[in-house]
């Protein structure tokens, strides 16, 4: 695969979102397992949560712009 076809397909982008998909869902898995969560451990969840965010909107403006 050419480093060209990499970028057209935008492969690593798409990897990097599909990973943390699944760091979000181990973590829905993890924070909801919990009896009672205290404040930390609701803050670090909100925390990989919120950043989901982050991780889209650099997949979707990253790329060529036309």
């Amino acid at each position: 695969m050419s480093p060209e076809t990499l970028d057209k397909w935008r492969v690593v982008p798409r990897l990097l979102v599909l990973l943390y998909g699944f760091v979000c869902w181990q973590t829905f898995e993890w924070f909801t397992g919990l009896k009672v969560p205290i404040a930390e451990q609701t803050a670090f969840a909100s925390t990989i949560w919120g950043a989901a965010a982050a991780w889209f909107g650099f997949y979707v403006n990253s790329g060529k712009k036309q």
